[in-house]
Parts: structure tokens; C-alpha cells; sequence
């Protein structure tokens, strides 16, 4: 049966990490989602420090939110973070601190979906429902040549119900895991290793060569341009910094003062007009050049340009919003701005 070939070949050659061998509940959601969009090799290391900071999901439900933020940086997709917060703050309160055992129910909680409500119910409670991330995709349309985009609502539901379909029902933890290793470790997106896939005679994309034609997409989105003008102010040994509050990947971290245009922008004087009340009325200079970024998110391209300002006075009602180099490290920050400072800090200035 295919599903033995999976099993067997999972149990003699998968990664020895951390939340395989364990059936805490607790550790494998908090591994599933942070693998989301995030490599095995960077994401183990997080995941060590989030365990040994919050052993516990009691832990992790009592933490101020800074501090998971912080923990998280680096890792972008911070909703990923916060969403994590109000489960365990969920799970601590409604749950007793046990993780619900029902797929339907942990559904219900905060930033997870069909993939990681399965991940949890098979793998810590073997409940037979299919997992189906990328990987399985993949493994799954070559095997199959099935043409389905896997970016519509069908392609979604006939992958689901094909791997519901061919799960191992008495061991649904170790088919699962094993077919998404098959994926990260032999089915990959570019160069499979066929010669070692244990799929390879029921493999009809093999068969044709074909297997670089699988999995097919529908559409590829439009990436967005933006254009982000940061004010990195200083006051004596102090920069001002604010938490950005609007919903967004980067809510509740924390930067600098930011004044976005629709067109790229190399003139500070004309950016000046968005200046706050308060910087219009302080006396303000300018130090060295500007600084000049790019960062690529999933469907934006965002061009980042940081002005060193110095201010002679901070006024009192923002004293709050002024801190040292030292208070600066313990806030959360999202990536473009942790760049922005440690090249301050090789610079010196």
C-alpha cells in the first residue's frame, strides 16, 4: 500500500527534531506555525528560545505581548505571533491549559486553519485528517498529474479529499508527517531526487518526465511598489520610536517616524509638509546621507529610505516615545528596521 511505503520510509530516514518526538500538543502547534512561510533550519533555532522562554502554553499565555513579538523577530508574518498569543490566552482560560482534541475545535482558535488543526489532531492525537501544505501538494499532483491549480477553492478541496482519502486511518500522525518529508527532503520544487523517492513506481509525473510541470497555479499576483520615507530622530542619546497600531503584518512592533508617498522621493524638503506638528517646531538638522533599502514581502516591493535627524528638544508629551540604544534592542522591531540599526551601529553614527 502507498501509504505503508510513506510510513516506512518515515521512520527510517526523517529529521530528528525537536517536536517529533514529542506528542505535546502544545509543541507541535507552536512548530506548525512557526514553519509557516519559514525553513525547518531557521525556525528550530526560534523554536528552541520560545520553548525554553515559554516552556508551557500557561507560559506563553501569561507573556506581555512585547515580549512575543520580540522573541518572534525575524521571523516575519507577525499576525503568526500575535494569533499564537490569543490561542494560548484562549486555550489557558476556556481549555484549563489542555489543548482541545477535536479537529472542528481547534479550528475555532485563533490563526488556525484546515492545515494546522490537522497537523495537531493527527500528530498529537491521532485523529485521521489529512495534512495538506505545500509539500503535499507537490507530492500529491506529481504522483497523480493532476492539473488542478492548487490556488483555487477546487484545487484546495480535490487535494484534500484525495490525501483524506489515502491517509493511514490507524496511523494518520506518521503518514502525515511522512509525506510532507517526502516533499521537503526528496520531492522538491526544482530539483527532485527521483532515484531515492520510495514513490517513484507509482509516480506517473516520473513516468513522463513531467515532474517539473507539477503543481500548476492559476494566477501569479501583481506586486505592489511602495515607497517608505523613515525619520530616525535623535535627541541627545535618545531616538524616537512608535509602536505602529494599524492591522497589518507589522502591528504592534515598533519604528520609526514614517511618512509614505506614491512616487519614489529623494528631497527632504519635500517631505517635510508630512512632518508632525512637533518636528515642524523644533529646530531640526540634517546628518549625512540618506539610507536606502529594499524589502520583498509576499506581494509588495517596498523601497525604504531613513533620514538621521537631529532635534534640539524633545517635547514632553513624546518623552515616552524617546529611548536609549539599550531600550531600542528590547523593542520589537519589524526587519527593515533592525537592518536600518545594525548598520547604524557597524557605522557608528
Amino acid at each position: 500500500m502507498l501509504s505503508d511505503k510513506i510510513i516506512h520510509w518515515y521512520l527510517a530516514n526523517k529529521r530528528d527534531l525537536p517536536w517529533r518526538n514529542t506528542t505535546d500538543p502544545y509543541w507541535i502547534w507552536l512548530s506548525e506555525i512557526m514553519l509557516q512561510q519559514t525553513r525547518v533550519d531557521q525556525g528550530l533555532n526560534y523554536f528552541l528560545r520560545f520553548t525554553e522562554a515559554f516552556p508551557h502554553i500557561e507560559n506563553l499565555a501569561q507573556a506581555d505581548e512585547s515580549r512575543v513579538l520580540r522573541l518572534w523577530q525575524g521571523l516575519g508574518y507577525y499576525s503568526r505571533a500575535r494569533n499564537l498569543h490569543k490561542t494560548a490566552k484562549i486555550v489557558s482560560e476556556q481549555y484549563n491549559g489542555n489543548f482541545p482534541k477535536e479537529y472542528e475545535e481547534i479550528k475555532k482558535l485563533p490563526g488556525i486553519g484546515n492545515y494546522t488543526a490537522a497537523a495537531v489532531a493527527s500528530i498529537a492525537f491521532k485523529k485521521p485528517h489529512a495534512v495538506v501544505d505545500g509539500n503535499v501538494y507537490r507530492v500529491l499532483s506529481r504522483l497523480f498529474t493532476i492539473d488542478t491549480a492548487i490556488d483555487t477553492g477546487r484545487g484546495k478541496k480535490e487535494f484534500e479529499e484525495l490525501a483524506n482519502a489515502l491517509i493511514d486511518k490507524k496511523k494518520p500522525d506518521l503518514f502525515n508527517q511522512g509525506l510532507m518529508e517526502i516533499g521537503a527532503l526528496i520531492c522538491k520544487p526544482k530539483n527532485p531526487d527521483c532515484p531515492n523517492c520510495p514513490l517513484q513506481t507509482e509516480c506517473l509525473a516520473f513516468k513522463a518526465g513531467t515532474m517539473l510541470e507539477y503543481p500548476t497555479k492559476s494566477r501569479k499576483q501583481q506586486v505592489r511598489n511602495r515607497y517608505f520615507h523613515y525619520l530616525f530622530i535623535a535627541c541627545g542619546e535618545q531616538f524616537y520610536m512608535q509602536k505602529r497600531t494599524e492591522k497589518g503584518i507589522w502591528q504592534n512592533l515598533y519604528e520609526f517616524y514614517l511618512i509614505e508617498t506614491q512616487e519614489p522621493q529623494q528631497n527632504l524638503d519635500k517631505l517635510e509638509e508630512a512632518f508632525p506638528d512637533w518636528l515642524k517646531a523644533t529646530k531640526t538638522r540634517t546628518v549625512g546621507g540618506v539610507k536606502t533599502y529594499t524589502h520583498l514581502l509576499s506581494h509588495q516591493k517596498i523601497h525604504a529610505q531613513f533620514w538621521h535627524l537631529i532635534v534640539d528638544q524633545k517635547p514632553s508629551a513624546l518623552s515616552q516615545n524617546f529611548f536609549s540604544d539599550q531600550e531600542l534592542e528590547q523593542l520589537p522591531k519589524h526587519k527593515l528596521i533592525v537592518q536600518y540599526l545594525s548598520d547604524r551601529s557597524i557605522r557608528g553614527n
